[in-house]
């Protein structure tokens, strides 16, 4: 069993066990058939990983790494709002007819800011700080500008990174952590990608910078399980696991926006099978 592995089974069970029901409450997703959409929630739901240890990819069933890292550069690289620049179909029941999620994502990322050192977007600074001032306790990015709420078509669920350099004794290379802030997730449908994906991030910037990586840590304040998927949490939890793949990344990438999703790869990634998941807008 991977240690992604055991954290997803004892955070689902955790929820299913302990957690509170919305079904009655005025919620606002639907599903499919317009009926509202209720959960089982946990408040505060805070996960770490060591990423020396092992990459956190759960073997339950695939956690698709290219796919996840394309939608990471799509945010981070590309600093895109539009889903015709991405290559999977997850956010087009979000977009509009030109493709744009509105001022949401991508869009913040693209935004520059004023500091003492000159115009830079939040990407840059924080790149720009962990090579210039990397035991700074305000290297972080923030995507929930209220003043943009309302023209985002989806409000921002994933909107912090928060960075913090660590001196290990007895290494050269310094260690970089980071902390994830969510809002809210689905986690069956979500919680392994994003872990996944702001992994891989901290191994893209790590390298750029010439760090090692150290800890991610995971934050969620409203953690669920909706409904309709709680009988397929219970069937997923039950399954055999595998042992944790191999990652790799590109050792050739020194600049962060030469990063594709093909610099990444996992050996030996074992995985159980598919399943259909309803997603709740």
């Amino acid at each position: 069993m991977s240690y992604a592995d055991k954290v997803f089974i004892d955070m689902c069970k955790d929820i299913l066990e302990n957690g509170c029901s919305t079904e009655g409450e005025k919620v606002r997703p639907k599903w499919e058939d317009g009926s509202s959409a209720y959960t089982i929630k946990k408040f505060c739901v805070v996960n770490r990983y060591d990423l020396r240890k092992e990459f956190p990819i759960i073997t339950l069933r695939k956690t698709a790494l290219k796919s996840a890292t394309d939608e990471l550069l799509w945010i981070w690289q590309k600093k895109s709002n539009n889903v015709n620049e991405l290559s999977s179909h997850i956010w087009d029941a979000w977009a509009d007819e030109s493709g744009s999620i509105g001022k949401a994502y991508g869009y913040q990322m693209s935004v520059k800011h004023q500091y003492k050192e000159g115009m830079m977007d939040q990407v840059d600074r924080v790149i720009y700080d962990l090579k210039n001032n990397p035991f700074s306790r305000r290297i972080m990015t923030n995507i929930y500008v209220h003043q943009d709420l309302h023209e985002m078509n989806l409000y921002p669920c994933a909107y912090s990174m928060t960075f913090n350099v660590t001196q290990r004794p007895g290494e050269d290379k310094l260690t970089l952590n980071a902390i994830l802030n969510q809002r809210s997730q689905d986690v069956l449908t979500a919680n392994n990608w994003n872990v996944v994906q702001y992994s891989v991030l901290v191994h893209m910037l790590a390298q750029v910078c010439d760090m090692n990586v150290g800890e991610f840590v995971h934050v969620i304040a409203d953690a669920h399980i909706y409904d309709r998927h709680v009988p397929l949490v219970e069937e997923l939890i039950k399954r055999p696991t595998f042992d944790a793949p191999k990652f790799w990344i590109n050792p050739e990438i020194k600049d962060f926006y030469d990063f594709t999703k093909d610099d990444v790869k996992l050996e030996g990634y074992e995985f159980g099978p598919q399943i259909e998941i309803p997603v709740a807008i």
